[in-house]
């Protein structure tokens, strides 16, 4: 079979050829998968060859390889690892043949694929000479290395470093590497190389931790890096700042004694450098602020000389001088960045840093800034009164309201007038500002509040005016109204807003049916503020709130009517559908949450449900989970009498329970189902096959997206309080299900943070489960089928005490799942409460918690247990 052809005809213009080559490739794979890896491996490493047909070879093997898919990947490495040895051996011999080609493409490609199946053969201990022939290629024992060979080689080192974990190699592996890396980044050595050197070593750097340790190998790297970002060629200074950026958040701890060598490369970068240079430049002193500001939520600002991770103070020491850097950035502004949503330049770099250095050093920023605001807000350049209103933005969050709050009083006015500024960008820089004004100096908490009856009117009057200008500026009027509803949230039954609610409303309305509302995401900053307008009314505005739900199912009626659209057409309607029931969904919460509206709120029900349920014959994700959550929150308002609408919903239901690709959905459909059963109680019964089928087809699924598995724990939690006894049928099959679940959650090393936040949702979706159970089965004749499982149930408590690691909200609910075991079991968990020896220290510990919920919790489960163990 000739593959070279093959190959260049999947690449063809003409379609039918295309297709009958990619025909002829997928049999090839599938008639001899060995001969198919071969062949392509050969192709790739054969110089004669034309440059097309190898890169797609290329390509191709490593699609064979690997898969985003996770199941699918799992087979792709399991078929690799079954080829016979000899084949395997060819393959590779080939990969690494293809690193001295002269052909650039050609070495790029084999660079990827040899990571890949270094990815797969390292983790599987396999291929262990792979980096010593790889590092002899720069090391060059034998005579000199052609350049081409060694940027190759230093770009496949890259790739495998970001394709493998570090506990995967050796220290003298990673140390071969690292030496070869920076000896690669040496001035002496060509631009290709440098640059393949650099970039390898952004991917090493994890692995570097041992010699991080070392000062001598931690000079080296550091200067070698720092020598790297004075590069004449552009894209190796930027990979170096790269590096260093990389450097500042995972050797934070080891940067005290080159912190002045870096300011003065950053801070020359930033004025001199080409735009992406300087960004990363900006970016070190962010992410420095970053590590600071982590440090000190974490330790409070107390620290004690044997404290993990101290913190460096280095943004504090180094504010007299960033700060005027950082301010001079400010002027550097572009002239349509304010038009464009994806846009990301020197003074919105330099902005959003300042704003980190103001939430890490507090009050301190203030008087470096405000001399800055009060010389250039007002000069007749447009660029310096942007400039000067973006840092005094930027300042709000981090220092405290006694510092910030006379500088707002004296700003306010001007900013409420500078809404009028002859340049757009003035306007929209000053309405982002109003917001954050109103964001983090305005609400119940704050001691002096800045927005009183005096000056609420013309605040609001320019809000109401600012909706009217051009899509971008009331884009950000519309986010500072929504902080300034927030801010009035729990305020009780009146507040400065309620006589205006109507204009507010009506204005926001107004804004969202504009032509160009589809610009700058205007529509739908409209309706997000307009929801929460309405969360944040009091009850003398209900009848407003009231009066909106016939106009809004009025539009998504108008929107169900729309026929033969464009794509595009089809798109807008997509998104006005999900926005109005987002709206719906808030005031149903909103009426439903009192009795004296909730009468009003029912009579639209009927109305309501038919139009969601026509909303989910429109194939959209986004609208799917809207539709699903206002559906939620109906079945909510209506309790009982949501039974009518069962039948036609339960189809629905079903689809969203199903379908793993969106996993949102799915997701919100669990939550939905947990709503229902609150609603329903025994009333679920009947549905309760089909959606606990459902639920355990969910879990036993490798292709559902896992955060979805702990909020079906907590739904079986859910249906067994609703059916209570009934459960009994179901627990062969969920009890097994959980009992894995818990035994798995034991499992996982605490390895990184979004782990460790996975791990307590599902322990807590676990006992969530549990509780429900328990309390379902509460004062029932069948409360002995719960008696098997208690044993492993105490087991599973007894583990998480014993890790001392749980966040509270795991606490709160493991120590509950023991006063419910108690509680349910009675005297029949007696024995086992007496024998199991972390009971009463758990509970001790809990009744000493300074979470009053864990504690009243835990005083609860105290008086239980004594009860069950003394009876």
């Amino acid at each position: 079979m000739e593959v070279t052809q093959i190959l260049l005809n999947a690449q063809s213009v003409d379609g039918n050829v295309r297709k009958h080559a990619e025909e002829s490739l997928k049999h090839f794979q599938e008639q001899n998968f060995p001969s198919f890896l071969i062949s392509l491996s050969g192709e790739l490493s054969n110089d004669e060859k034309p440059v097309d047909s190898r890169k797609l070879a290329g390509l191709v093997l490593k699609n064979t390889l690997d898969a985003k898919d996770l199941q699918r990947k799992a087979e792709l490495v399991q078929r690799w690892l079954s080829l016979d040895a000899s084949v395997k051996a060819q393959i590779k011999t080939c990969l690494l043949r293809t690193l001295s080609s002269p052909a650039l493409d050609a070495r790029t490609t084999a660079s990827q694929v040899i990571a890949k199946v270094a990815g797969i053969e390292l983790r599987n201990n396999q291929w262990h000479e792979l980096v010593g022939t790889l590092t002899s290629n720069i090391a060059g024992g034998q005579g000199q290395v052609p350049a081409h060979v060694k940027q190759a080689t230093l770009e496949t080192l890259g790739y495998l470093c970001e394709e493998i974990s570090p506990e995967i190699l050796v220290q003298d592996q990673v140390n071969s590497i690292l030496t070869a890396v920076v000896q690669g980044m040496n001035s002496t050595e060509g631009n290709d190389i440098r640059l393949a050197a650099t970039r390898a070593l952004y991917n090493a750097l994890s692995f570097a931790r041992t010699n991080f340790e070392n000062d001598m190998e931690r000079d080296y790297i550091m200067r070698v890096v720092c020598e790297a970002t004075l590069s004449p060629e552009v894209r190796i200074r930027l990979a170096a700042f790269e590096c260093l950026v990389s450097i500042s958040s995972m050797y934070y701890d080891k940067l005290a004694s080159y912190i002045q060598d870096v300011f003065n490369i950053t801070a020359k970068a930033v004025k001199e450098d080409e735009e992406p240079v300087a960004l990363q430049a900006i970016e070190f002193w962010s992410s420095i602020c970053d590590e600071e500001i982590d440090i000190l939520e974490e330790y409070g600002g107390d620290f004690s000389g044997d404290s993990d991770i101290p913190c460096f103070y280095f943004i504090k020491q180094a504010l007299p001088a960033l700060v005027p850097m950082l301010l001079e950035t400010l002027l550097k502004q572009e002239e349509d960045q304010d038009q464009d949503e994806g846009a990301w330049n020197l003074s919105m770099a330099g902005g959003t840093c300042l704003g980190l250095v103001a939430r890490t050093v507090g009050d301190d920023i203030v008087p470096l800034v405000m001399p800055f605001v009060e010389e250039n807000i007002s000069k007749p350049d447009w660029r310096r009164r942007e400039a000067a209103t973006y840092a005094f933005g930027s300042i709000l969050e981090g220092p405290s309201p006694d510092k910030l709050t006379p500088l707002v009083n004296l700003a306010l006015e001007f900013m409420l007038h500078a809404m009028k500024d002859e340049n757009n960008h003035v306007k929209d820089t000053t309405a982002w500002t109003l917001g954050r004004i109103f964001e983090f100096l305005h609400g119940p908490t704050v001691e002096t509040p800045v927005i009183t009856q005096a000056n609420f009117p013309l605040i609001l009057s320019v809000l109401v005016e600012g909706m009217k200008d051009v899509p971008n500026v009331a884009e950000k009027v519309c986010g500072a109204l929504y902080f300034l509803a927030q801010g009035f949230e729990d305020v009780g039954t009146s507040s400065l807003l309620t006589p205006f609610f109507q204009n507010v409303v009506e204005a926001l309305l107004s804004t969202a049916h504009r032509q160009d509302a589809g610009e700058s995401r205007l529509r739908t900053s409209a309706y997000e503020t307009l929801n929460e307008v309405v969360r944040c009314s009091t009850e003398e505005t209900a009848a407003t709130v009231m009066q909106l739900i016939p106009v809004f199912l009025m539009e998504l009626n108008q929107t169900l009517e729309m026929q033969k659209l464009s794509s595009e057409e089809r798109e807008k309607q997509n998104e006005l559908q999900g926005l109005l029931c987002g709206c719906l969904q808030v005031i149903i919460q909103k009426l439903g949450a009192s009795e004296t509206t909730k009468y009003g709120l029912l009579q639209y029900a009927d109305q309501m449900m038919a139009l969601f349920l026509r909303v989910f014959a429109c194939r959209n994700a986004t609208v799917h989970e809207e539709a699903m959550l206002a559906i939620g929150a109906l079945a909510y308002a209506t309790g009982a009498d949501f039974d009518k609408y069962m039948p036609e919903f339960y189809p629905y239901l079903e689809m969203g329970l199903q379908n793993f690709e969106e996993y949102q959905v799915c997701a919100i459909t669990v939550g939905v189902v947990g709503d229902i059963c609150r609603a329903l109680d025994e009333k679920v019964f009947r549905y309760c096959d089909g959606i606990m089928t459902q639920l355990l087809k969910d879990l036993s699924s490798n292709q559902l997206h896992r955060s979805v598995k702990p909020p079906i724990f907590s739904c079986f939690g859910d249906i067994a309080l609703a059916i209570g006894e009934n459960f009994d049928k179901y627990l062969i099959y969920a009890m097994p299900m959980l009992q894995s679940a818990a035994e798995l959650s034991l499992q996982r090393g605490n390895t990184d943070d979004e782990m460790i936040e996975y791990n307590n949702q599902l322990r807590n979706g676990i006992l969530e489960a549990y509780s429900g159970i328990f309390q379902g089965f509460k004062n029932s004749p069948k409360t002995q089928l719960l008696m098997p499982y208690a044993p492993h149930i105490l087991q599973f408590l007894d583990n998480i005490y014993q890790e001392k690691d749980m966040d509270d909200m795991v606490t709160k609910a493991a120590v509950g799942v023991l006063g419910d075991l108690a509680d349910t079991l009675n005297a029949n968990a007696a024995p086992l409460l007496r024998q199991s020896m972390f009971c009463k220290d758990f509970v001790d510990e809990c009744l000493s918690s300074d979470d009053h919920l864990i504690k009243e919790t835990a005083e609860w489960v105290h008086m239980t247990v004594s009860r069950v163990v003394s009876g």
